[in-house]
């Protein structure tokens, strides 16, 4: 009997669904990468590190860090999924491992993903938020106009004419979260599929169309001829050859193609394993990625960068970037489109866009956490999805209330810049060490239309762990360069981060917790899925 036809007859030991469709999955997978980080991250990435320098190093960690390790992951997921009936991050490394002590890697599997999404789910309703504020006018202040102030406003940094308190932003936060969970109970194929299969193709239109707007705006202002769409686009795609001597723009962009395409969340482990044999997960992976990358360069890149080079200039826009790029998207953004021909029209779109990659990309950070609850803890889907519910909605409103960003800052540098790279490495090292790279290019083969090419076994194995080891080098060289460089002042944490980060830890040794608790049913139910396969 086949595996897929056990897991349907197999509730209690196996998943509960399957994706109904190839499409569905690649898009599911490809919305998951594709949020706020492709308009907002991106742009301002590409401007702090040299514009065309950028893209060089980009392009480069896309094909020797990014793609390798997201067809790893692919692998892995689809591997152990198929052989034990798990799904959760921590189940499926424990069961590649045999002995199950690589499950506690598995807790940065469901640590990196909620914490992400407790902040996450609150920039996301920004997005929402401003969509109804351009299509009421209430944000059309035109050129001139005080966005920046109603920005912070409206976030709770301050209050004023536009809002007098954080009320109207609580509303928006409540109806983006809700929804979320909405979907996600729903499950697999009947919500996070069903609307990626929808969401993903609209965010597409929107964003050609106003991409297609802010590329055909040639010189809006004839006293400034060198801010025009020609020079902009020379300056995303011309390089300083000289800035890529710096190691910086090396490891902004490994970062960045980290982030993009949402590799070392455990997102990708959970998804693929929910694949069968038959199904090409090498040609899926890559048509995921490349739909990522085509979002993140040539529409977020190529509307937000034009948009602010042109109306701009690159010297405010440089400082614009540099500040914040909450600043660029949410208060510099609607002073561009202000001066926008139909401008109210394309901020709708954009900012409706926005909110679609959001909501793909906030869906996906909550399966892994469901799906370790219902085998870890026999849970059905209700009672999963109420009691991830509690936990996030508790986490995102200590980011809502609290006055300022910080507690969003935190929480972004130790599950973004630290937990991603970690996670990743641990994988890379179980799957050169423990899968074997031999094991895991055949497993590759089963079901491809689409053979993975003959330089994945060298590249997985020598340069993309350079890279991650550089990455993490680097971020705690940084944090702790002041212990050796005495030019560099000791900056002491505010105690709002301090205790951010205190949270933080004990919620990772909760999860580790759980996870310890969770492994004998997951057992359990590996060796009865071994056994009904075998019968």
């Amino acid at each position: 009997m086949e595996i897929q036809s056990i897991a349907q007859s197999t509730s209690r030991m196996a998943r509960p669904e399957r994706w109904a469709t190839r499409i569905g999955v690649i898009l599911a997978v490809a919305g998951s990468a594709v949020g706020l980080g492709n308009f907002l991250r991106f742009p301002g990435v590409v401007v702090q590190n040299g514009g065309g320098a950028f893209m060089i190093p980009y392009f480069l960690a896309l094909l020797l860090l990014g793609i390798p390790v997201c067809w790893a992951e692919w692998i892995m997921g689809r591997r152990a999924g198929r052989l034990s009936g798990l799904s959760s991050c921590p189940g499926l490394l424990g069961v590649l491992t045999r002995g199950g002590k690589f499950r506690y890697f598995g807790v940065l599997g469901l640590f990196i993903p909620v914490v992400i999404y407790m902040w996450y789910v609150y920039v996301e309703s920004w997005c929402l938020a401003y969509t109804w504020f351009t299509l009421t006018g209430d944000i059309c202040l035109g050129p001139g106009g005080e966005y920046t102030a109603f920005f912070n406003q409206f976030s709770g940094e301050s209050t004023g004419e536009f809002f007098s308190s954080i009320t109207v932003n609580y509303v928006f936060f409540l109806i983006t979260f809700f929804l979320n969970f909405f979907l996600i109970y729903r499950g697999l194929s009947r919500g996070i599929e069903k609307f990626c299969l929808v969401a993903m193709p609209l965010l597409i239109i929107a964003a050609i169309l106003v991409a297609l707007r802010v590329l055909t705006l040639g010189t809006p202002d004839l006293s400034k001829p060198l801010q025009n769409v020609s020079e902009a686009l020379g300056y995303m795609w011309n390089p300083d050859w000289a800035q890529l001597k710096d190691p910086e723009v090396w490891l902004a962009a490994c970062g960045q193609i980290f982030f993009s395409l949402s590799v070392g969340f455990g997102i990708i482990l959970t998804y693929s394993s929910y694949l069968t044999k038959q199904d090409d997960v090498v040609l899926s992976g890559l048509t995921a990625s490349a739909t990522n990358e085509f979002c993140e360069v040539c529409l977020g890149g190529l509307i937000v960068i034009p948009a602010a080079f042109v109306f701009l200039g690159m010297s405010q826009m440089q400082d614009v970037v540099g500040a914040s790029s909450f600043s660029l998207g949410f208060a510099t953004m609607p002073h561009i489109f202000a001066q926008m021909p139909a401008g109210r029209l394309f901020q709708a779109l954009f900012y409706f866009l926005l909110f679609l990659a959001g909501i793909t990309s906030s869906l996906s950070m909550l399966q892994p956490a469901i799906a370790f609850f219902e085998e870890g803890f026999n849970m059905n889907r209700r009672i999963s999805v109420a009691l991830l519910g509690m936990l996030t909605f508790l986490g995102a409103n200590a980011v809502v209330l609290t006055p300022g960003l910080t507690v969003l800052a935190t929480m972004d540098t130790y599950a973004s810049d630290l937990g991603i790279p970690l996670l990743a490495l641990s994988e890379l090292f179980l799957f050169i060490f423990v899968v074997k790279v031999s094991t895991g290019i055949q497993e590759g083969g089963y079901g491809a239309n689409m053979k993975l090419p003959f330089w994945f076994g060298f590249v997985i194995t020598y340069i993309s762990p350079v890279f991650l080891l550089a990455i993490l080098g680097t971020w705690f060289v940084n944090k702790l360069r002041p212990l050796f460089d005495a030019s560099v002042e000791w900056t002491p944490m505010e105690p709002l981060e301090k205790y951010t980060m205190l949270v933080m830890i004990a919620f990772f040794f909760f999860l580790w917790l759980l996870v310890k608790l969770a492994w004998p049913n997951m057992q359990r139910r590996y060796h009865r899925y071994i056994q009904s396969s075998e019968g």
